[in-house]
């Protein structure tokens, strides 16, 4: 084997051993290592490094990228609406939120124990930011996370019911290992809508982790889930072993874009 190595060696010259490395990258499927392999034998040259330091290298640069790739089909497939990560959250426009909590949080352990995170707050505080922005960090971190309107997500159920289909949908929800709900609250459910969400939560329960966030209180949940005995069973599967982040009422964003009109005011 090494004599035969050798002997390939001493036939290839230097143009020949690129094609036949970009063929052989190309037959094993590495397009990391195809792509930057003159480039790193450049580097490995004029540092002197030895073969395995050389074959270390390129073999390294190939997971690095292989895992930025999955990390972006993740954060794809999660149907995040637009982007949002925790490190461009202003921690100083809402003192309301502890940042080491948050910074805590992006470390995933709730999601590896399968624990709940509910944000209540008003409008403008930062709630869909940060489920978006720890959603975001659960998929970097390998986690399979899905992102969803709560409105959208009981339409869904519904046409589900109505299709035969409840239970393969369920158990799609059921498998990720995060489930953002975005807007629980802004609308009132009918009691076979809201039925239906507490079979989500039910199929996820002490399993699989579920975020939410919702402009009201949990006091102000009867508006949206007006039977009172599930919307108690509802809160219960939301809260029980998990995170609760009160975002506070003053918008942020209003305020923003108060100082921004005043501040153009005070130019003209």
């Amino acid at each position: 084997m090494t004599s035969s190595l050798a002997q390939r060696g001493r036939a290839l010259t230097e143009q020949a051993a690129d094609a036949a490395i970009d063929s052989a990258c190309r037959a094993l499927r590495l397009p990391t290592l195809r792509s930057r392999f003159a480039d790193v034998a450049d580097t490995a040259k004029r540092q002197q490094l030895t073969y395995r330091g050389f074959l270390a290298e390129l073999l390294l640069a190939e997971c690095d990228d292989r895992d930025r790739r999955r990390s972006e089909r993740r954060i794809k497939a999660a149907g995040f609406p637009r982007d949002k990560w925790l490190q461009d959250f202003d921690f100083d426009a809402n003192p309301n939120i502890n940042p080491a909590m948050i910074h805590t949080l992006a470390n995933c352990a709730w999601v590896r124990n399968g624990e709940p995170l509910c944000l209540i707050g008003d409008s403008g505080t930062g709630k869909s930011h940060l489920l978006i922005g720890l959603g975001a960090a659960a998929a970097m971190a390998g986690h399979r996370v899905r992102y969803v309107m709560a409105a959208k997500l009981v339409n869904e159920l519904v046409e589900a019911a109505d299709d035969k289909q409840l239970t393969k949908t369920i158990a799609r929800y059921g498998r990720v290992d995060l489930l953002c709900i975005d807007e629980l609250g802004y609308m009132e459910l009918d009691r076979r809508g809201a039925e239906l969400l507490f079979q989500v939560l039910t199929e996820r329960e002490e399993k699989n982790s579920v975020a939410i966030a919702s402009n009201e209180a949990f006091s102000g949940w009867t508006k949206t889930f007006t039977d009172p005995r599930l919307c108690a069973a509802i809160v219960d599967r939301l809260t029980f072993g998990g995170n609760i982040i009160q975002t506070g009422t003053d918008s942020y964003r209003l305020a923003r874009t108060k100082t921004q009109l005043t501040q153009a005011s005070a130019r003209d």
